[in-house]
């Protein structure tokens, strides 16, 4: 049951966060979008499964649109509403892998026997640097209007972030989680001079550094434990 939802998680974190287009994001509610959006969510589950069985990935899809409409037509775009419609998602995974657990065990990867942990390595590190940079956006907008940053790169903000959770990531998986006390420390440095001088722009780059990094540790560590329940690829998870 788990190398199915470990599979399961994959083929939802490339449909969510690797093949869903800003633009798509926005069309939500558009018939042909949640179609394509859909397609894409049973496509990949076939994928990463190793196998064409119909009727659960169809239904899965089926729920995961469900679950977008909710999200496009009821909720605002806020955290607690990204939050809860990831959970939903996450849910639904679950049911299908508890429904058919051996969904895995009888496709194409079967005989593999690292390809779930490698997955769920994957899966960890796309929900934890992309989704996690949805959610620290999410998190801190309701302020950006409020603050004035210096002038910087375009996006350059956005691309330290993902850096900077893709950096955790590795020391976590490297069994160097004390190495995250430098990058925090090194980023302080970097910002002293923005923080210093203005109390909102120091509050809005705290808030955002502490929720990229809490982030980035709480998903890898929870991931890496599912791992750790699967068969080795030789990581051992060093604990919080």
């Amino acid at each position: 049951m788990l190398d199915t939802f470990v599979a399961l998680l994959l083929a939802h974190a490339a449909a969510d966060f690797l093949f869903q287009t800003s633009r798509m994001v926005a069309s939500k509610r558009q018939p042909g979008t949640l179609f394509i959006h859909g397609s894409i969510v049973m496509i990949t589950a076939m994928i990463t499964l190793g196998q064409v069985d119909a009727w659960p990935l169809v239904a899965l899809a089926v729920v995961h649109v469900a679950i977008d409409i909710v999200k496009a037509y009821a909720l605002p775009p806020r955290l607690w509403a990204y939050l809860g419609d990831q959970a939903a998602h996450l849910i639904s995974i679950w049911a299908i892998a508890f429904l058919f657990p051996d969904l895995f065990a009888l496709g194409l990867w079967a005989e593999t026997i690292w390809m779930p942990g490698l997955m769920g390595l994957v899966a960890a590190f796309i929900l934890v640097t992309v989704a996690g940079g949805h959610a620290v956006a999410l998190l801190v907008g309701p302020w950006a209007s409020e603050t004035e940053m210096p002038q910087g790169l375009r996006n350059g903000g956005r691309l330290i972030g993902f850096l900077e959770r893709a950096t955790i990531f590795m020391l976590i998986v490297a069994g160097q989680p004390l190495g995250i006390g430098f990058l925090i420390t090194a980023k302080s440095v970097l910002r002293f001079d923005t923080t210093s001088k203005d109390q909102r722009a120091g509050e809005y780059v705290i808030v955002g550094t502490l929720a990229s990094f809490g982030w980035a540790m709480a998903v890898t560590w929870t991931v890496l434990l599912l791992v750790n329940a699967l068969p080795s690829l030789g990581i051992d998870v060093a604990r919080p």
